[in-house]
């Protein structure tokens, strides 16, 4: 599969949509495309209405035929897997790959000439979402020593194997509601090479000595690890606030971890660090696949502590690798131009944030320097205020260019590193293993070092397959989304009155983020009695004759006027001012 969009109405292309009646014949629909209907004589066992994949016939004159049944198009789980399907993606590994994972976990990832330290005995702990199925990363601590241990998916996955191959082409594991569509199948994503509590697996483990936030001495070698328990992200935030009891034998290494990576955050803020927080939405379903509640994942101290170490890690590998001028695949991030930031600067002050003051004549180091800043500015107003997070954090990420991976190293600007590569999470990226080779070649633990004259090809392709995969999961947040809003619509009746924000403004109207949520867009021609504008820094629409101003940040009130499900699009109208929602 190429991973681009498949498109209704081209000859030989899947179409994935619900199957209608239009006069005499049954046709498809296309769901997430403006394309024509197909005309279907197959039909399976689907029904009108349910959501389908079909294939178009060989000839011009043949009919498609419906070769999967996804369900109803009101169930979340069918249709995040319509979208799947639409959007390119194989849901499935061709049986020779699934046969080659199987016997690469059944041999036990032997490698030859590969000598492996034995870490049995060290107390090792993971720390994942609740949800997590795959565990590529755990972690040892004792004083000031930090082990990061990653899981040794090169072991079993061979250069140029059927899994190899697959796993490049995929690039990277697409996380979306409820589903996930794996780089590498689950004998070995989610079995051999998952970290998983009380059993042997093989890892390679990057050792570091710590003097507060400076690394003195790494190491690197290939391991055989036993973790001891897993830990959830709620879990250990609920020990660190007290609600939970520290207990033997982690206890006293998830304080040493801790300890480290408080260093490594007063750290990262003093040398001006990105200080972009986020959330990430998490969603219930029953068991027949309807979406039954969401919440928002945001960043707490325990996903900090796994962050910092797993940087600190990637940090250590990169600068190795360099050093050693091996060939590898480095996390890249250029810093910013100087207008953009210069920009950034003019839309924060317009919304009253305070700024750092701009120099006459901004080089690209000081623009990286007072984006930095200006993060930090960011996340001190929010604090302060209470409100603008989404709206103002968008406005800093999108004065950054985009991180991606490269064979020549110019640094990480974001995290202000001067090497940084992805090595902890081989499982779900394919630049990872990719570096694991070059670390594994580069120490004499039995790997031959990724070809130089291949790797431009693989880390265009591998930042491609990492944005298309971004796409499709912020595609199905959406759909998931309108589907809960829908509920609440049904439940709660059709005119309610929603309390929102305001997260970005064009001239055509004001992005709002509402309720339990949800977001949607409230156009300016929903405002009638007046004509608005948008100023030049984008930050805020004013009215022409009132001089009524809608701000990033503003508290509104809105109804839900239209939701599209299938593009994840709500449309909004403003809540009349006598309307007691």
């Amino acid at each position: 599969m190429s991973g681009r969009p498949l498109h209704a109405g081209v000859t030989g292309s899947p179409v994935v949509g619900t199957l209608e009646k239009r006069g005499r014949y049954m046709t498809v629909a296309p769901l997430f495309d403006r394309g024509r209907a197909v005309p279907v004589e197959s039909l399976r066992d689907a029904r009108l209405g349910d959501l389908v994949l079909a294939r178009p016939g060989r000839g011009p004159k043949q009919r498609a035929k419906v070769v999967r049944v996804l369900g109803r198009p009101d169930n979340a789980r069918a249709l995040i897997e319509a979208l799947m399907l639409d959007r390119g993606l194989a849901r499935r590994f061709d049986p020779a790959v699934e046969r080659a994972a199987k016997t690469a976990r059944d041999a036990g990832g032997a490698v030859p000439d590969a000598p492996r330290r034995d870490l049995r005995d060290l107390t090792t702990f993971t720390i994942d979402p609740v949800t997590a199925q795959d565990f590529d990363d755990a972690i040892s601590a004792e004083g000031s020593r930090i082990w990061v241990h990653i899981a040794d998916v090169s072991a079993f996955v061979r250069p140029g194997s059927l899994v190899d191959r697959e796993a490049a082409k995929r690039g990277t594991s697409t996380y979306v509601p409820g589903a996930v569509e794996p780089m590498i199948p689950e004998a070995l994503s989610n079995d051999a090479c998952s970290l998983r509590p009380h059993v042997d697996r093989l890892a390679v483990t990057v050792e570091m000595d710590f003097d507060g936030a400076t690394v003195k001495r790494a190491s690197f070698y290939r391991s055989t690890i036993r973790s001891d328990i897993r830990l959830h992200y709620e879990q250990v935030d609920a020990i660190f606030a007290g609600a939970e009891p520290w207990e033997e034998p982690w206890a006293q290494p998830l304080r040493d971890a801790r300890a480290v990576a408080a260093a490594l955050q007063a750290e990262r803020e003093r040398r001006g660090a990105l200080a972009v927080e986020s959330s990430e939405p998490e969603f219930d379903f029953d068991r027949r696949g309807n979406v039954t509640g969401s919440s928002a994942s945001a960043q707490t101290e325990s996903h900090r502590l796994i962050e910092h170490l797993m940087i600190a890690a990637n940090e250590q590998v990169a600068g190795f690798l360099e050093g050693r001028g091996t060939p590898t695949l480095y996390r890249v991030h250029e810093r910013p131009d100087p207008p953009r930031v210069e920009r950034l600067v003019e839309q924060l002050a317009s919304l009253g944030v305070p700024t750092p003051p701009l120099p006459e004549h901004l080089s690209p180091s000081q623009a990286a320097e007072l984006v930095g800043a200006c993060s930090q500015r960011v996340a001190e107003f929010v604090r302060r205020t209470g409100h603008g997070r989404a709206g103002l954090t968008s406005l800093v990420l999108r004065s950054l260019k985009q991180a991606f991976y490269s064979p020549r190293n110019i640094g990480h600007a974001g995290l202000r590193s001067a090497a940084y590569c992805h090595f902890t999470s081989p499982i779900r990226r394919y630049p990872d293993l990719v570096v694991h080779r070059a670390l594994l070649s580069a120490i004499g633990g039995g790997e031959d070092a990724p070809a130089a004259a291949q790797l431009p090809s693989v880390a265009e392709w591998s930042s491609a397959r990492e944005r298309a995969a971004m796409d499709v999961e912020r595609a199905a947040d959406d759909i998931v989304r309108c589907l809960l809003l829908e509920r609440s619509l049904y439940e709660g009746g059709f005119e309610q009155v929603f309390e929102g924000e305001v997260t970005g403004v064009i001239g055509a109207g004001a992005f709002v983020a509402f309720g339990a949520g949800y977001e949607g867009m409230l156009p300016v021609r929903r405002l009638r009695g007046d004509w608005w504008e948008v100023n030049e820094q984008g930050t805020i629409l004013t009215a022409e004759r009132s001089g009524a101003t809608i701000r990033i940040g503003d508290p509104v009130r809105v109804k839900v006027e239209r939701v599209e499900v299938a593009r994840g699009r709500v449309d909004l109208a403003p809540a009349d001012e006598d309307d007691d929602g």
